[in-house]
Order: structure tokens, then C-alpha cells, then sequence
């Protein structure tokens, strides 16, 4: 997608147009901005994938941080299009997952990498030395893109994986998760 005046996107969603002014990437903060991303989790990881039967909750929930992608429309509305969720496992190690981006936002460009640059900043603002994620193997060249290495193939819930590496030297910290950042069109 080219570069747009003012950040502007047409999103067909249900049939219908919605003009989107910009995408923020943000902490997940709001009870409104947590449910719609565990509800974009289910229907990527659920009904689309396969992957889970019902939902794709699990114990990392409880102490994730969950990061949103929000398309503001021209008319006020917000809906979450893209989400990731990240956690320490200990202190330095910190690990990304359930990254998911709405089917129709995906051609918006840049949502994905903009969550993995919160996701990774983020942590690194939070003491992260090394910054882990499984990723699907088809998306392993936008992660390489993204200066990440692979350290390992892996199979996780059937599907092949990769176990990936971000270069912190990369992603410089990012300690105002809550605002975020508001994406620039035509970069990735």
C-alpha cells in the first residue's frame, strides 16, 4: 500500500467501508480492549486456524501483557484488529505469543510488525536481555525481516515452528506502552 494523506484506509468489513484515519498500537489496558483481543485470539486461533477447539486461553494469560492494534475510524469507532501478548518468564527472559491479525486488516499493512516493536520495546523498558517467541514457520521471514534469528525448529499444538530471537540492539525500550504509537502507512 502506498503511502496516504492522514493515515486513511478503506477497510471492507461485513460488506461495508469503513474509512480508517490511523492504526495505534497500544497496551491493552481497558476490560473493553482485553476481551476484544482474546475475542480476535479465538477467532484467528480457533475458527480460522484450527488450532484450539474452542478458545486458546491458557496460564499465561493470567500474567501476560496483552497489546492491542486499534483501527480509529472516521466515525469514531475503534475495533482491535491486531493483538499480541507478551510475559517474563524470568528476570531478563521475556516471550511473545498469540500474535493475530484480523483477516480483513491484514492488507492494511504494518499491523504485525507494529505489535512485534511495542511487544519487543516493551519488554526491553522492563529489564528483557532476551526476547523469545514460537513463531508459525510462515511467518518466519517477516520475523527475519525484523531482525530476529531462529534458533530452532519446533512443532507447537501440530504445526511446525520456529523458536525465534529478537535483536534487542533493534528495538530500543519503549516505557509508554499505554499511548503507544501510531502507525505510519507503508512501512513494515
Amino acid at each position: 500500500m502506498n503511502q496516504v494523506a492522514d493515515n486513511i484506509a478503506a477497510v471492507v468489513q461485513d460488506g461495508q467501508a469503513h474509512i480508517a484515519r490511523h492504526v495505534r498500537i497500544k497496551l491493552a489496558l481497558t476490560p473493553w480492549e482485553r476481551e476484544a483481543c482474546r475475542r480476535l485470539r479465538r477467532e484467528v486461533f480457533c475458527a480460522e486456524q484450527g488450532i484450539f477447539q474452542d478458545d486458546d486461553a491458557d496460564a499465561i494469560d493470567a500474567v501476560a501483557m496483552p497489546i492491542a492494534a486499534l483501527l480509529e475510524a472516521d466515525d469514531g469507532s475503534r475495533e482491535v484488529v491486531g493483538t499480541v501478548r507478551i510475559h517474563a518468564s524470568e528476570a531478563g527472559v521475556w516471550h511473545g505469543s498469540r500474535l493475530a491479525v484480523a483477516q480483513h486488516a491484514r492488507r492494511i499493512g504494518s499491523v504485525g510488525s507494529g505489535l512485534i516493536k511495542l511487544a519487543v520495546g516493551t519488554a526491553h523498558a522492563h529489564g528483557c536481555h532476551t526476547f523469545l517467541a514460537q513463531v508459525q514457520s510462515q511467518n518466519v521471514p517477516l520475523f527475519r525481516r525484523l531482525h530476529w534469528d531462529s534458533l530452532s525448529e519446533i512443532e507447537v499444538h501440530g504445526r511446525a515452528h520456529h523458536l525465534m530471537q529478537a535483536d534487542l540492539g533493534f528495538y530500543p525500550p519503549i516505557s509508554d506502552g499505554e499511548v503507544g504509537f501510531v502507525l505510519e502507512r507503508g512501512r513494515s
